[in-house]
């Protein structure tokens, strides 16, 4: 490969790596191209020699986040056996990102949530990345024994973490998500199936 070639590559990954930075941290739509052309360092004039528009930079960043997603929970997977341990796994990752969820929320529900105000067709595509968790979620309860219930558990929690990040940063309070963590393991350590779930 040329070159050339590996220079638009990597121009194109630090462009999307900063967009990702600003979009999370101020916001999908207060987000300009100089913004991220200053982050990405790269003149603005050559900006567009990658991407035309925002909409486009986004749709990679969206892609980049459900790659990295992917790899996280493929990662618990090759780690460790046990469908409960990967969810309890989980909710210690989400434990130890308290001070990013503090300052900008969650990083898949923020842009949701700005998207599905005015931007209905990028927040369809936005919705994919809480797709990757809910499926792979939806997959550990079936292993844990559940069937008809895997997918309604697998909302479940995905609607609990949701939740407790919105109210963590609404209220700025690291205690909270702690309780809430511990509250979710909890929950995810009693679950048997046949029993009433909810």
């Amino acid at each position: 490969m040329d070159t050339s070639r590996i220079k638009g590559i990597q121009n194109r990954q630090r462009i999307v790596e900063a967009a990702d930075r600003l979009f999370y941290e101020q916001g999908y739509n207060a987000t300009s191209f100089s913004d991220i052309a200053q982050v990405a360092e790269i003149p603005r004039g050559n900006f567009y020699y990658y991407f035309k528009t925002k909409d486009e930079i986004l749709e990679n960043v969206i892609h980049c986040r459900m790659d990295g997603v992917a790899g996280m929970l493929e990662g618990l997977e090759s780690r460790l056996d046990c469908p409960r341990a990967r969810l309890l796994a989980l909710t210690d990752i989400i434990a130890g990102r308290g001070d990013d969820i503090t300052r900008y929320g969650c990083r898949f529900g923020t842009l949701n949530a700005e998207l599905g105000k005015r931007q209905q067709a990028l927040q369809q595509k936005a919705a994919g990345m809480f797709d990757v968790f809910r499926d792979w979620m939806e997959r550990q309860f079936r292993g844990m024994g559940f069937t008809d219930e895997a997918r309604m558990l697998a909302m479940h929690l995905l609607a609990c973490i949701q939740g407790t990040t919105l109210l963590v940063y609404t209220y700025k309070d690291k205690d909270f998500l702690r309780y809430e963590v511990a509250r979710m393991r909890q929950w995810i350590g009693s679950l048997n199936p046949g029993e009433t779930t909810p």
